[in-house]
């Protein structure tokens, strides 16, 4: 084990290399630049005074524009190992110092939803794989595809007109994380209203892993469920409540363990869109803004962060398929 997991965290490192190459290129690449935005907010003559070739170099120079893309590449590298993403090219303040403010926000919602989606959709997974064929499983059926089929943002957009104020009910808010009046609130209250906050875009990163780990569960009982060993096990004369939690959960729970890797970068892509949405002040409306702006040290910075969280979801999926299922020998 431990030898699998040295050799899976040296794999990391050529495969960030090549993910952050990749994003670093596309992003030169992409139409528009960052000196052009910031002499878009000069007005009058200032801007055609500012536009000049001279000003323009400076400004390359300056950010570093002005050289060959490999070595603009090496350069960012050389200052990731110091743990330095350089300063943000829209207000000037270091990347690192923006993303500590904004990653716990992120990682709370996600962890909050990737536990949501495990312990609901489980219960339901079995519950549709013991009862298969019945109304209830046939119902489950239809209301788990269609809110799978449901785009986030549509469902977001739904939400906040019906329930956020929009145009019926006035339950929810839809901005942020607190209401304005927050700081004068009891520790409960400024509780509660957290909470309060976070029920639609919490909804909306749910909803989609829930509906598929759901099925995913359901088709993993069902095929255990007709094995040889669990037909012996009833045979024996074990009661289902043993046959069903001792012989086959175990068993079933290797077909969603293996989608955590898939499930978070999953959620950080949902991010972007919903705390765009819902104004949350995390990586995914940073990310957003960043690449409006063309801020070039702060887009990588998100993808660097983004790119090893993703990693290592994928190490704890493997690890965790392991814990489940101790035939699997890792090599």
């Amino acid at each position: 084990m431990r030898a699998y997991i040295i050799r899976r965290l040296l794999l990391v490192i050529p495969t960030f290399i090549g993910i952050s190459m990749l994003t670093f290129a596309l992003i030169q690449l992409a139409p528009g630049s960052p000196i052009a935005y910031k002499l878009q907010g000069m007005e009058g003559d200032m801007q055609a005074d500012a536009a000049t070739r001279d000003i323009i170099e400076q400004t390359k120079a300056l950010y570093g524009l002005d050289k060959p893309i490999p070595v603009q590449y090496a350069l960012w590298l050389g200052r990731l190992l110091r743990f330095d993403f350089g300063n943000s090219m829209k207000d000037q303040r270091p990347v690192m110092e923006k993303i500590v403010e904004a990653l716990p926000v992120t990682l709370m919602f996600n962890l909050i939803s990737i536990f949501l989606v495990y312990i609901i959709s489980i219960p339901v997974g079995v519950y549709s794989a013991t009862h298969p064929g019945t109304k209830r499983d046939s119902s489950l059926t239809i209301i788990l595809f269609i809110l799978y089929s449901m785009p986030t943002f549509w469902v977001a957009m739904l939400l906040i007109l019906f329930l956020g104020g929009g145009e019926y009910l006035d339950w929810f808010p839809i901005h942020g994380l607190q209401s304005g009046t927050a700081e004068s609130m009891s520790l409960l209250s400024r509780i509660a209203d957290h909470v309060w906050h976070m029920v639609l875009p919490l909804f909306c990163l749910t909803y989609g892993g829930l509906a598929l780990l759901s099925r995913y569960m359901r088709a993993g009982m069902l095929d255990v469920l007709r094995q040889d060993y669990i037909r012996t096990a009833r045979a024996y004369g074990f009661s289902e409540r043993t046959v069903l939690w001792k012989y086959t959960m175990r068993n079933s729970l290797i077909a969603i363990v293996t989608l955590l890797g898939s499930l978070l970068p999953a959620l950080i892509g949902g991010s972007i869109i919903i705390e765009t949405i819902f104004s949350i002040p995390g990586m995914g409306r940073l990310a957003f803004e960043a690449v409006l702006s063309r801020d070039y040290p702060l887009i990588m910075g998100e993808v660097t962060i983004a790119s090893l969280l993703t990693l290592a979801g994928l190490l704890l999926s493997d690890l965790l398929y392991v814990a489940v299922d101790p035939r699997i020998k890792l090599g």
